[in-house]
């Protein structure tokens, strides 16, 4: 097995016996369930009301569950001296970064999952739920979401010092990106000219991973409509042949971006012992 992989056994081996990461499952598979049970007796199909709730209910949670698991692991490294072990072997930072972000990748996927799955199986038993390609688009958009920002996360990680400095940065990722983004955009925008508005509109969505997988799952849920006529270019190409690779191709190198700069930093520590 390559150097990486070596590297991402182990950490589903720590991440599965984290009780932060059990904690996380069943806050999601709770909320998920809750959510069934209040529509039991409906049955969603596309973006509604319900669906709508379940993407925020993902927004809110997912986003700091991604950032608090991924930059505690790396700063666990370098807090319990593992980091200055492992720097002795003949194990590579790209290695070990992707070997850490794979691992990591595997156990917030398998709490994804649980949590759908559970929620999925009370509304069948229940008469009710989601439609299944609604569904579907909804682990999806979730599965997307905590890949985005594990690899921001990794990116806080390499930054902080400590478990307490990760904490603090991750919170304030979170918020920026998740809470305070509209109020953000709308006072950005503002300040602007309005010729260029619009491109500023797609340029800083593309940086924010949470609001780029929110308008991608809304589209495709059905409910471009609700995003307004600044967003009719997104409807277009987002219900394109082309729309979904563009943005698992923007995915990828958004986490490659994050992950490169990691790279850079922590060659950089190495480099100074």
């Amino acid at each position: 097995m390559k150097e990486w992989g070596y590297v991402a056994v182990r950490e589903m081996k720590i991440g599965f016996r984290n009780p932060w990461a059990y904690s996380f499952m069943a806050l999601f598979a709770l909320f998920m369930f809750s959510l069934l049970l209040i529509n039991a007796q409906g049955y969603v199909k596309g973006y509604s009301g319900t669906s709508g709730t379940m993407l925020n209910l993902a927004m809110y949670l997912l986003p700091l569950m991604a950032l608090m698991l991924g930059s505690f692991s790396l700063t666990g490294e370098k807090e319990e001296g593992n980091w200055e072990l492992l720097s002795t072997y003949p194990l590579g930072t790209w290695a070990f970064l992707a070997g850490k972000y794979i691992g990591l990748s595997v156990v917030l996927l398998a709490i994804v999952a649980f949590g759908f799955g559970l929620a999925g199986a009370a509304g069948w038993l229940l008469g009710g739920g989601f439609d299944g390609s609604t569904y579907r688009q909804l682990l999806v958009f979730s599965a997307f979401l905590s890949l985005f920002f594990l690899g921001a996360a990794m990116l806080v990680g390499t930054l902080a010092v400590s478990r307490w400095q990760a904490l603090t940065i991750a919170v304030g990722v979170w918020f920026f990106t998740v809470i305070a983004w509209p109020s953000v955009l709308i006072a950005a925008l503002g300040m602007m000219p309005y010729a260029w508005i619009k491109p500023a509109v797609t340029a800083l969505t593309f940086l924010n991973p949470a609001e780029l997988t929110r308008l991608f799952t809304v589209v495709k849920l059905g409910g471009g409509s609700t995003l307004g006529p600044e967003y009719y270019d997104w409807m277009v190409w987002i219900r394109s042949p082309w729309g979904t690779p563009v943005f698992v191709g923007t995915m990828i190198a958004w986490i490659g971006a994050a992950l490169a700069v990691a790279y850079g930093l922590w060659e950089r520590g190495r480099g100074r012992g």
